[in-house]
């Protein structure tokens, strides 16, 4: 049952998911060789955004790891990794500008942020849960037990959904703001290619979260025209 014609989708998901990350890694590799002009780093630009717009409440901080950058809603945290924070190349500038957009949005009390926000306990529960109660439900021939095992994903996909006009929405604040005359032009250009790519990211685990979901609900059907 689980290793049938529907995990093609599965394979699919994963090839899309491989092609994005390959993306984002060349992206960020080429313009994190190329310094910027400004001669600021990653925390120098995320400071001066914060100040900037609303968020000077706001704390940074680094953290070890590479691409592990986020902010944290929870703590008026924006933590971002040791390479961005300690870097003035123009990758890790358009990584805190970025992250410096979540601030922002929270500060301004973006609405998908915070659903996005209130979605994660659901989301982490849902993911959790789902395949075990769907492989149990299929093991014990107890549909109903499937349904809520692909309840309970489908929240997960809801998450991921939620989380595209977040990404998208602070990628453009950091564009923008670059491009007001923070940094050259030719230098935002190559922040927009690598934010582009890390959206492409987001857009795949999506979709790959979207073809798992199909494939059980799939599953789900053809055992019921078996029985």
């Amino acid at each position: 049952m689980w290793y049938d014609s529907t995990y093609i989708l599965v394979l699919i998901g994963l090839f899309v998911s491989m092609l994005a990350q390959f993306g984002v890694n060349r992206a960020y590799e080429k313009w994190n060789s190329v310094p910027t002009r400004t001669g600021m780093r990653g925390v120098d630009m995320a400071r001066r955004i914060l100040d900037e717009n609303g968020a000077a409440h706001v704390a940074i901080e680094c953290i070890p790891g590479r691409l592990t950058d986020h902010y944290d809603p929870q703590n008026n945290v924006l933590r971002l990794s040791d390479a961005v924070y300690h870097s003035d190349s123009v990758a890790a500038l358009g990584v805190a500008a970025h992250e410096a957009g979540h601030a922002i949005q929270d500060a301004e009390d973006y609405a998908p942020l915070r659903i996005r926000s209130n979605l994660v306990p659901i989301a982490n529960i849902g993911s959790q849960a789902a395949i075990p109660l769907f492989l149990l439900g299929s093991f014990l021939s107890f549909p109903q037990l499937m349904q809520i095992g692909i309840a309970c994903f489908a929240a997960a996909v809801l998450f991921y959904l939620v989380t595209l006009p977040v990404e998208f929405n602070a990628s453009g604040r950091a564009v923008r703001l670059l491009e007001s005359g923070i940094m050259p032009e030719d230098e935002t250009r190559g922040v927009r290619a690598v934010l582009r790519a890390a959206a492409m990211t987001y857009v795949a685990s999506a979709l790959q979260a979207m073809l798992q979901l199909l494939r059980l609900i799939l599953l789900s059907s053809n055992r019921r025209r078996r029985r």
